[in-house]
């Protein structure tokens, strides 16, 4: 077995030990915590990281991990694991499907695999740069070429005007088909998998990002920063089918 066959498989290991934590806790009465930057937490979120980072300890005890609940671990390591056990976790309490599990693997800080795990629906998207896959099968981006035949996803409308530049935003809003606030990591998924054409964020932390780019560089789509530049450095997101990416930099800067 290769390398990189073996962290695929245990991609999904990972996958389905945390989603069946996350599972017993969906759409049950927890308890909410407020995190240092006003951000929800839940024990689900807590138990499905704790997890994850037991079994990568154990099996690959040379890598590092970095998780958005429990911080950093062997930060110089060539190999590190990207964890958020719980992205969107505001529709996980709220009982909506539109979160999943982000794991990424970064290889000398280079994003090589990523996973978008929806454990409620039994989805399992795994992404690698030339490649995706959705439970196995091969996924593609739509083949839309314009704006008026664009969906259009973000996560929080209100966001956009805190980090970014809302005019230019509504305007892009007006020329697409559709614009909807299915985001989250799902809003990425449905690019990935071919009914959604766009999805931005203005501001993203690396355990929300590194696992997005495998993914929509895999299934034949392009991400980068809100500005165009190299996604794994930046702290925005925008993710295409890739055909209509440029006009889209260009509206919104």
């Amino acid at each position: 077995m290769d390398n990189m066959t073996e962290l695929k498989k245990f991609c999904k290991v990972l996958a389905d030990e945390s989603g069946k934590i996350i599972k017993d806790y969906f759409r049950t009465k927890i308890s909410v915590d407020e995190k240092a930057d006003h951000s929800p937490v839940t024990i689900a979120d807590k138990n499905s990281e704790e997890r994850m980072r037991e079994l990568i300890m154990k099996k690959f005890p040379d890598h590092g991990i970095i998780g958005e609940e429990l911080g950093e671990h062997n930060s110089d390591a060539e190999y590190k694991w990207v964890l958020d056990p719980i992205d969107g976790t505001k529709s996980f309490i709220c009982g909506a499907v539109t979160f999943g599990t982000l794991i990424a693997v970064l290889k000398n800080e280079v994003p090589i695999l990523g996973v978008i795990n929806q454990p409620v629906l039994n989805e399992f998207l795994l992404g690698d740069n030339s490649s995706a896959t959705l439970n196995g099968n091969i996924t593609r981006v739509r083949d839309c070429k314009t704006l008026e035949d664009a969906v259009l996803l973000t996560t929080d409308h209100l966001n956009i005007g805190k980090y970014q530049n809302q005019k230019k935003f509504d305007e892009l809003t007006k020329k697409v088909k559709l614009y909807r606030n299915w985001g989250d990591c799902y809003g990425y998924y449905l690019v990935a998998t071919g009914y959604a054409d766009i999805m931005i964020d203005p501001i993203m932390n690396k355990w929300d990002l590194l696992a997005l780019i495998p993914i929509i560089n895999g299934a034949g789509g392009k991400i980068t920063d809100y500005h165009g530049s190299d996604a794994v450095k930046g702290n925005s997101t925008i993710a295409t089918n890739g055909l209509i990416h440029d006009e889209i930099i260009k509206i919104l800067n």
